[in-house]
């Protein structure tokens, strides 16, 4: 047997983007047992992934250093006598729970200076590995060993029947298509389609026979209640604060469409492999984009855009707020009908 313990990143799109690392470890490994360690708001996505064996909730919040308790913690693990971590996040925090849990084998990028913490450190060549699955990937095999391409897309199962009972949980029926909106992005407004366009987009999208699904956490309640409420329909409920994130993941498996900013349950929806319209406003699809053959993405690609900042530096929001709900439409029309075919 061959054990590993990944430290996975805590951002939900990372998590999913590092399921082909773990698919990768399993082919190369027959007799593979991997463990990762993350924040417990992302177990249920490991819960979806067949090659891990166990999910260990990771305590730490975001810059908590607690140095005894991380020492506690990879004391502890010991026991599981691992043969090689995977140190994901390039913090020099994230690579102290493999050193004090004396894991021979500590792979994982430069990052923080962690050399020493990491004893296979990896320089990162950022024009070599321009996405974030290739560089989580590339960590499956030796130093110097090249990526195998292309990187099979993130996946994970849901059961069907386990779905439509957290759908009838909930008081949601299966009667109309139904297209899931992710209104929500947890890096800032400047990733966010407006709050009225969507709504434009439930109305249309409701006179064309489907309902709407808005999802999200509890960050995101307040803008799932403005669209239902500009809306002004029965057939658009906000689920957004009403789920878990296991419960969100089940019911995307059944969505007909995913309309979604870029965001952590853009690349949930991809995972599942559901038709997906992605908009992108001010990041890139260069670097993070929704690893589906069926995501459509759009972008005005405007001179302004990509500029990566949490809110528009030039106060217009041009990049989102001109790409109109009629534009969007088009693009789910053409997803429901491949659904509806397929």
């Amino acid at each position: 047997m061959y054990s590993v313990l990944v430290v996975a990143p805590a951002w939900v799109g990372d998590s999913v983007m590092a399921q082909p690392l773990y698919r990768l470890l399993a082919e190369r490994h027959p007799d593979l047992a991997l463990d990762v360690l993350a924040p417990g708001w992302t177990l249920p996505l490991l819960q979806r992934m067949p090659e891990v064996r166990n999910a260990i909730e990771n305590p730490f919040a975001h810059g908590q250093l607690r140095l005894g308790a991380r020492r506690a913690l990879g004391v502890a693990l010991r026991n599981e006598n691992y043969d090689q971590a995977i140190v994901l996040p390039n913090s020099l925090k994230s690579a102290l729970i493999p050193w004090f849990a004396n894991i021979p084998r500590r792979t994982g990028f430069v990052g923080e200076m962690r050399y020493g913490l990491l004893n296979d450190a990896r320089k990162l060549d950022a024009a070599a590995l321009p996405l974030m699955v290739e560089r989580f990937a590339a960590l499956a095999g030796d130093r110097g060993e090249p990526l195998r391409r292309p990187v099979a897309p993130p996946r994970m199962l849901v059961e069907r029947q386990q779905a439509a009972a957290v759908a009838a949980q909930l008081g949601l029926t299966l009667d109309r298509p139904a297209v899931a909106f992710c209104p929500g992005a947890e890096y800032g407004p400047a990733k966010r389609w407006p709050v009225e366009h969507f709504a434009s987009l439930a109305q249309k999208l409701v006179a064309d026979g489907c309902q709407v699904w808005i999802f999200g956490s509890g960050k995101d309640r307040e803008i799932g209640t403005a669209i239902a409420t500009l809306a002004g329909l029965k057939q658009v409920i906000n689920l957004a604060g009403r789920t878990g994130l296991d419960q969100a993941v089940d019911l995307l498996a059944l969505a007909a469409v995913v309309v979604t900013n870029d965001s952590g349950l853009m690349h949930v929806a991809a995972a599942l492999e559901r038709p997906i319209v992605a908009l992108f406003g001010s990041s890139s699809p260069g670097f993070t984009p929704p690893l589906s053959e069926r995501a459509q993405v759009l972008s005005l690609n405007l001179a302004c855009s990509p500029c990566f900042k949490r809110e528009c530096p030039l106060g217009h929001l041009d990049c989102l707020n001109k790409l109109l709900p009629e534009q969007v439409l088009r693009a789910v029309r053409q997803a429901l009908q491949q659904y509806s075919a397929g």
